[in-house]
C-alpha cells in the first residue's frame, strides 16, 4: 500500500475529492443549463396562491392545526391583513386575509398537495382532527376534482399504488377544498425545480456543515448525509436544525448497521 504524503491525512483527501465532485456537479448542471438553452430563460416560480376566506383567525387555527409554517401574519392600518402558510415541504406558500381578494370565500377547488404516501399522509390529517375522505381513485377520467361528492371514485388507491393515481380529499371551515395526490415516480422532465445558483449556494452550505460534524462523527458516507441535510432544508429546516437531522440520520444508520 502507498503511503499517505508528508503533512496530508486521509481524511483530507476525501475532503478534496468530494470538494472536485461538488464543483464537477455544478458544472455540469450549469453546462446542461446552457447547452438546453435555459441559460437566457427566466425562472418563473409559483409563490404564494391566495384563498378566500370569510373568518381570517378561524382559517389561521384551522391551517395552524394541520401543521404547516406560519411565515407572516400582518395587519395593516388600512384594514388589509395577509396571513401565509407553508406546506411541509413545499416551495409555494397560501395567503389568506383580510381585503386582500375580491373572490368569493371558499370558492377555492382542487388545490393539489403531492404526498409520497398516500395512506400516510391521509392518517396524519385524520390525527389532527381534520375530516378528511377516505383514500380514492378515479374511475373516470377528472373524478378527483368533483366538489360535490364521490361521483366517479373507486375507493381504495390505485392498482399497484400507480403514480399520480391515488387521491384523498379535505376542505378548510370556509369550503376551500385541498386534494392529496400520491406521486412517487414523477412524468420525465417533471423534477426538481431547483435553479443553478440556489443549488450552489446549498451544496457550499452543506459542504461546511459536514465538515463541522466529520471530525466526530462514526464512520459514514458522505453523500447520506449531504442528502440528509439538503432535504431537511428543501423542508424549511434551519440550518442547525438541518445539521442536526443529518446527524440522528447517520447516527441511527450506524447504529442499525450489523455488527
Amino acid at each position: 500500500m502507498g503511503r499517505t504524503p508528508q503533512g496530508s491525512r486521509p481524511h483530507d483527501q476525501t475532503r478534496t475529492l468530494r470538494g472536485n465532485n461538488i464543483a464537477n456537479l455544478t458544472h455540469e448542471v450549469q453546462g446542461n443549463a446552457t447547452s438546453n438553452g435555459s441559460a437566457a430563460r427566466v425562472d418563473l416560480k409559483l409563490e404564494v396562491i391566495v384563498i378566500p376566506v370569510a373568518n381570517v383567525d378561524r382559517a389561521k387555527e384551522f391551517y395552524e392545526k394541520l401543521g404547516w409554517r406560519l411565515d407572516a401574519d400582518f395587519p395593516f392600518d388600512n384594514g388589509v391583513r395577509i396571513v401565509q402558510f407553508t406546506p411541509p415541504g413545499s416551495g409555494c406558500s397560501i395567503q389568506f386575509g383580510a381585503n386582500i381578494t375580491s373572490a368569493a370565500p371558499g370558492s377555492a377547488h382542487g388545490l393539489y398537495l403531492i404526498v409520497s404516501g398516500i395512506e400516510a399522509a391521509r392518517d396524519e390529517l385524520a390525527a389532527r382532527g381534520v375530516e378528511v375522505s377516505e383514500v380514492f381513485h378515479a374511475g373516470t377520467p377528472g373524478a378527483q376534482l368533483n366538489p360535490g361528492g364521490a361521483s366517479g371514485r373507486v375507493g381504495g388507491p390505485a392498482p399497484n399504488h400507480a403514480s399520480y393515481g391515488s387521491f384523498a380529499t379535505f376542505s378548510d371551515p370556509d369550503g376551500n377544498s385541498w386534494l392529496l395526490q400520491e406521486v412517487t415516480t414523477r412524468l420525465p422532465g417533471r423534477g426538481l425545480s431547483i435553479d443553478v445558483a440556489t443549488l450552489a449556494d446549498l451544496l457550499r452550505e452543506t459542504e461546511k456543515r459536514h465538515g463541522e460534524y466529520e471530525p466526530t462523527a462514526p464512520k459514514h458516507q458522505w453523500s447520506d448525509w449531504y442528502a440528509a441535510y439538503i432535504v431537511a432544508r428543501e423542508n424549511g429546516r434551519t440550518p442547525d436544525e438541518a445539521a442536526k437531522d443529518a446527524a440522528l440520520h447517520i447516527e441511527g444508520a450506524h447504529d442499525r448497521a450489523p455488527v
